[in-house]
C-alpha cells in the first residue's frame, strides 16, 4: 500500500463475528489501511437496508419543504447548535460550506450558563419538526443512531485489537454521555470557485457516512490529489477523526476531505463520539508506532484543524497543533470556528478558542 493512494479499499465486515483468528486478520488490515490512508468502504456491516433507506426518505421530505416551515428547527435559535440551517450558514477554515443541513446530537440534560467548562453548553436537546410535516423524525433517528452506533464501536473494536490494546479500550473512553452527531445534508449543484463543504478533517473518533449515489465525495492523497469516493450499494464511507490521529501520536490520521458535485446530492453522516470530558491523552500502545511515525515524514509533521484566530493569522487550515485536551475542548473549538453568527449570538462573552 503506498501513501499516495488513487482509490480507497472495500472492506468486508464479515469476518467481524468470525474466529478470534479471522477478526485478528481483519483488525490487521483495517490499522493498516488507517495508518496509510484514513478512509475506507465497509460492506456486510449488519445495519440494516430499511433505516437507511428510512433515512434517506426523510431528508426528501424535510429538505423539500419551503424555509419558513424548516425555520421552525433554525439552528441559530439553538445554543447547543441543533437544527437546520440554509446553505451557506456553516464555515469551514473560515469560508461559507455551499450545502444546507439538519444537525442531530445525542440528547442529554442542558447545562447552560456556565462559563468554566463553556463546552458543556453543547448538551441540550435536538429540535424537531412536527409530526405532520416529517413523520417519525424522532423514531427514524432514533434507530438510526442505534444501529450506526453499534457499528462505530464494532470498528472501534477492530481498531483495539490492531493496535495491540485490549478488543473494549477505545470504546472505554466513551464515557458515561457519548455525544455522538447526525448531519443529513443536502447539497446543491457546487458554485464555480466554492465547495460543498470545504477541505476539512473531521472531529471526533470516527465518521460512518451513507453517501447516496451521486458522486461528490473527494479525499486528498498526501500527493495533493483529490480522489473520488466511489459509490458502492449498500455501504459505508468511514473516516477517522483528530480525536485518533491525537491519541495515536499520528500513527492514525485524519485525512482531508470536501465536496464538490455537480448534481443535487443527499448524504448522511454519522460521527461516533465520546462524553465531552473524555481526554486525548496518548494511548498506550508498543514503541514500534511510535517509530512508524517518526521515520515517516508525513506523520510525523501531520497536523490538525486551526481554530478561527489561528487560521485569521495565517496558519494553514490543517497545519496547526492540536491545543485540546479533552472531546468537549475540541467541540467547542469547532462551533467556535464553524458558526461565528451561533456564538455572538448565544455566547457573546466567550472567546472563540476557549473550550
Amino acid at each position: 500500500m503506498t501513501h499516495d493512494f488513487t482509490e480507497l479499499p472495500v472492506v468486508d465486515l464479515q469476518a467481524f463475528g468470525a474466529s478470534g483468528d479471522e477478526r485478528a486478520v481483519l483488525a490487521a488490515e483495517l490499522v493498516s489501511i488507517c495508518h496509510e490512508i484514513g478512509f475506507f468502504v465497509v460492506v456486510n456491516h449488519r445495519v440494516a437496508t430499511d433505516i437507511v433507506d428510512a433515512i434517506f426518505d426523510m431528508m426528501q421530505t424535510f429538505f423539500a419543504l419551503p424555509s419558513a416551515q424548516k425555520e421552525l428547527i433554525d439552528k441559530r435559535n439553538s445554543p447547543h447548535f441543533r437544527g437546520w440551517e440554509s446553505v451557506g450558514s456553516e464555515q469551514t477554515n473560515n469560508r461559507p460550506d455551499m450545502r444546507e443541513q439538519i444537525d442531530v446530537w445525542s440528547e442529554w440534560p442542558a447545562r447552560t450558563g456556565t462559563s468554566e467548562r463553556p463546552h458543556d453548553n453543547l448538551h441540550g436537546p435536538n429540535q424537531w419538526m412536527p409530526d405532520a410535516m416529517v413523520p417519525r423524525q424522532r423514531e427514524i433517528v432514533g434507530e438510526w443512531f442505534r444501529q450506526l452506533g453499534q457499528l462505530g464501536d464494532q470498528l472501534l473494536g477492530l481498531l483495539s485489537l490492531g493496535l495491540g490494546l485490549g478488543e473494549d479500550h477505545l470504546r472505554k473512553q466513551f464515557g458515561a454521555e457519548p455525544m455522538s452527531l447526525t448531519k443529513l445534508i443536502s447539497y446543491p449543484p457546487t458554485p464555480a470557485g466554492h465547495a460543498g463543504v470545504n477541505p476539512h478533517h473531521d472531529t471526533g473518533f470516527l465518521t460512518v457516512l451513507a453517501p447516496g449515489p451521486t458522486p461528490g465525495l473527494q479525499v486528498q492523497n498526501p500527493a495533493g490529489l483529490w480522489v473520488p469516493v466511489p459509490y458502492v450499494a449498500k455501504s459505508f464511507v468511514i473516516n477517522l477523526g483528530e480525536m485518533l490521529q491525537a491519541m495515536t501520536g499520528n500513527y492514525l490520521v485524519a485525512t482531508p476531505h470536501r465536496v464538490i458535485t455537480h448534481h443535487p446530492r443527499q448524504s448522511a453522516g454519522y460521527f461516533h463520539g465520546p462524553s465531552l470530558d473524555t481526554r486525548l491523552d496518548p494511548l498506550p500502545l508498543d514503541p514500534s508506532f511510535a517509530a512508524a511515525v517518526a521515520a515517516s515524514p508525513r506523520h510525523a509533521t501531520a497536523g490538525f484543524m486551526a481554530g478561527r484566530a489561528a487560521t485569521e493569522a495565517g496558519v494553514a487550515d490543517m497545519a496547526a497543533d492540536t491545543t485540546s485536551s479533552t472531546y468537549g475542548e475540541q467541540l467547542w473549538n469547532y462551533f467556535a470556528r464553524s458558526y461565528p453568527e451561533n456564538m455572538a449570538t448565544h455566547y457573546p462573552g466567550l472567546t472563540p478558542d476557549a473550550g
